[in-house]
């Protein structure tokens, strides 16, 4: 009985054995597969590349076979808005920042034609970090204005790779916006989702600082110092807001496809109110689940997935805060459908999450630095106001004044605005805190000071009362300097 049982445990050693020798055998196989199979695998057909600008991603590869892809991509130098008020003249891949979308599965043979608009006044190139061979594609892919260069590569590991341009400086075409992504789809295609959308993180230079209006260009020496004064998703702040924001239903799984076009800063890329139930780490085959937070080097990218079991506006943002708030790093996925009250019972709140911009704000304080004014019509009062407002009050007094119930008092047909506009320069000089009415409605709140220049108060103040059914009043520069020279009110005159 002693000598049978030995035999069965021996043999069970013998079958466990085999099948190590199987899976060993199998494994080395595949890495055969990975290594040099997609080298020579045929080829059936060829297509041109269906290439979208962000948030939008071309159609899944599915299950089809490798061929030959022909990628027809433009590079254009073109002005566009950094924020409102503000130019910037950008430089992109096929129009848009970032560059047109590129999609791929393993194996294919890519026939790259990359072309200079004859109008561009700078040589450009690009480097795809999913070509194996030099550069990237960037030392067989330099070229002027008015000209094309054709180049291919193999298609040899599936991920999400970055590309950017490679002519130098190199860091100053990448911080004017030249970088996307290329997905390289696995045999068999990613597992269909609901939606899919493209964000990319890039951090901006310009001479003037947040919100400066007019045409900003590209300061080398803050690039130099990693000290920028934006930093967006797809390429401007609000790129994904309001009507802009990507969208789902309840129950849907969103699959996102991120990267970080830099030049310099790490992304720590957050959903807030949601959990990533999936993320390829690096955009690469390795996948960890349930990850509230993932880093998204410079130069790198991520796959994240997540289903979305309530509605509600989710707010994404660069989780190193001020970036999203104060320089733009934040966008919204809406989600519409019935509630869940299983999942979240709270009630649904639009309109807090949003860019707060660029102005420094401090805590309630006793005295300021008074700055040169310059004259000004009320209409452009207005446009400048309109401009100053969005990117420093309406994150908490909402975008027509309305306020947030029980947190920040409306500015709309303001009793409390209406009856003092000296209070409201006050306000915004000193900063205000403690218990006020503002129709009928109390409201506890701090709101801080806002280093604003005499001509910025007076253009957004005036702004505001001649909008929402407010008075009309116009506040002037002169106005608003004599006021910074007197002494800050105590908090029992400034509620009076």
């Amino acid at each position: 009985m002693y000598t049978q049982f030995n035999l069965i445990q021996k043999s069970k050693r013998v079958a466990i054995l085999f099948f190590l020798a199987i899976g060993i055998f199998a494994c080395k196989e595949n890495e055969e597969k990975d290594a040099k199979y997609y080298e020579n695998i045929k080829m059936v057909g060829q297509k041109t590349a269906e290439l979208t600008a962000p948030p939008f991603v071309p159609a899944p590869v599915g299950d089809r076979p490798a061929m030959k892809l022909i990628v027809n991509m433009e590079i254009t130098e073109k002005e566009g808005e950094m924020v409102d008020g503000v130019k910037y003249t950008y430089w992109t891949f096929g129009g848009s920042v970032p560059g047109s979308f590129i999609r791929t599965r393993v194996g294919d043979e890519v026939e790259f034609h990359l072309k200079n608009h004859p109008d561009n006044k700078m040589p450009h190139n690009i480097d795809l970090h999913a070509v194996t061979g030099p550069g990237g594609g960037a030392t067989s892919s330099l070229v002027a204005p008015g000209h094309e260069k054709v180049f291919s590569f193999k298609t040899l590991n599936p991920g999400l790779y970055v590309y950017h341009c490679a002519t130098a400086p190199v860091g100053m075409h990448i911080a004017n916006g030249m970088y996307g992504l290329i997905l390289v789809e696995p045999e068999g295609g990613l597992a269909p989702v609901d939606k899919e959308y493209y964000i990319m993180q890039g951090d901006f230079y310009t001479k003037g600082s947040y919100g400066e209006q007019g045409n900003q260009p590209f300061d080398m020496e803050k690039a130099i110092k990693e000290q920028p004064d934006y930093v967006v998703f797809n390429g401007k702040v609000g790129a994904l807001t309001g009507d802009k924001a990507l969208t789902a239903k309840r129950g849907e799984t969103v699959r996102i496809f991120m990267g970080n076009g830099g030049p310099n800063l790490v992304s720590s890329f957050h959903a807030i109110g949601e959990i990533f139930d999936k993320v390829h780490v690096e955009g690469g085959d390795l996948i960890n689940k349930n990850v509230q937070t993932t880093l998204i080097p410079a130069g790198g990218a991520a796959i994240v997935e997540l289903k979305v079991e309530v509605p509600g506006t989710f707010i994404l943002v660069d989780h190193s805060i001020f970036r999203a708030f104060n320089k733009g790093a934040l966008g919204m996925l809406k989600v519409e459908g019935e509630e869940n009250k299983k999942v979240y019972s709270g009630t649904i709140q639009e309109g807090i999450y949003l860019p707060e911009g660029g102005t420094i704000q401090t805590m309630p304080k006793v005295a300021g630095t008074p700055k040169n004014t310059v004259a000004k019509t009320l209409a452009q009062q207005v446009v400048s106001g309109k401009a100053l407002y969005g990117r420093t009050c309406s994150a908490c007094h909402q975008a027509e004044g309305q306020g947030v119930p029980n947190a920040f008092p409306p500015l709309a047909k303001s009793d409390f605005l209406n009856a003092n506009p000296d209070r409201a320069v006050n306000a915004v000089l000193h900063g205000l805190s403690g218990e006020v009415t503002v129709n009928g409605k109390k409201f506890n709140n701090v709101m801080t000071s806002q280093n604003l220049t005499d001509d910025e108060v007076s253009d957004v103040l005036t702004y505001v009362y001649n909008s929402w059914g407010n008075n009309k009043t116009i506040i002037t520069p002169e106005k608003v300097k004599a006021i910074r020279a007197k002494p800050a009110p105590k908090a029992k005159d400034v509620h009076e």
